[in-house]
């Protein structure tokens, strides 16, 4: 028994973390750290809404799914 309330207290903690909506800024500058770590030379990172049409790739949501982070080459 005492292994199911834990349980339910750890799913409970865990689900408003994963519903957390994260701000385009901040995804956008974590997504550059990670390319700029990479040694990517050139690069571009796009927030576009959501159902946008860009060339490129989709490499993150953010603002509660609205928009999109789009990362272009070169």
């Amino acid at each position: 028994m005492k292994k199911i309330i834990l349980m339910l207290f750890i799913l409970a903690v865990a689900i408003p973390a994963q519903a957390a909506i994260k701000p385009c800024e901040e995804l956008k500058q974590e997504i550059a750290a990670k390319i700029d770590a990479k040694g990517v030379p050139s690069y571009t990172l796009k927030i576009v809404p959501i159902d946008a049409e860009e060339d490129g790739r989709v490499v993150g949501t953010c603002d509660g799914g609205t928009n999109k982070i789009i990362y272009i080459r070169g």
